[in-house]
């Protein structure tokens, strides 16, 4: 069996650069283990001072919990990035999204036909580089999203298109995984 092996270092608080810790430390404060996607992120302040600002302004946006995850797992799905969509499955269903919908929104889809109008309208957006119709613009907003709403699911896809990225580039194990190749290096 291959052990999961990040081609960039998982930096924690005492292997990054002094310039990413309060974002690490921020990060283990709410939660406990870092994840290994912000452990390879620290590798470059810049890089994961921009990530944390632009998570934290789009949690603060129009968009329920219920959407952003949506978005994730579709986007996370696109990209085929396993850590995304253990993340996000684990997240939505503790935002309240049942099994089928988890599932259905890494297709892209939703059973709530206002979901669903926003998430054909991003997938279109992702698969044609953001030349989607016209008509799933419309739809979206015939569903009763604001232009707000969908500037903001925009963005959303942005931030987690650049997550996948950087899971898939680096071939970042899901988390827990860093663990057991801790482990296998001391033995």
């Amino acid at each position: 069996m291959k052990t999961p092996m990040s081609r960039f270092q998982i930096h924690d608080d005492e292997t990054a650069p002094a310039a990413s810790l309060p974002v690490i430390k921020g990060a283990q404060s709410g939660g406990g283990q870092l994840p290994n996607f912000l452990g390879v992120l620290a590798g470059s302040p810049a890089a994961i001072k921009a990530y944390a600002r632009f998570r934290s302004e789009l949690r603060r946006g129009v968009l329920g919990r219920g959407t952003l995850e949506r978005i994730a797992l579709a986007v996370a799905a696109h990209h085929g990035s396993e850590p995304g969509l253990q993340l996000h499955g684990r997240t939505a269903r503790q935002a309240g999204l049942g099994i089928d919908e988890v599932a259905l929104a890494q297709r892209w889809a939703s059973r709530d036909p206002r979901e669903a109008a926003l998430l054909r309208y991003l997938e279109a957006l992702l698969e044609r580089r953001g030349a989607a119709p016209m008509h799933l613009h419309e739809e979206a907003r015939e569903a009763g999203w604001s232009d707000e709403a969908i500037l903001e699911a925009i963005a959303q896809v942005s931030l987690e298109s650049f997550t996948a990225l950087v899971n898939v580039a680096g071939e970042v194990p899901v988390d827990g995984s860093v663990e057991q190749t801790r482990q296998l290096r001391a033995a």
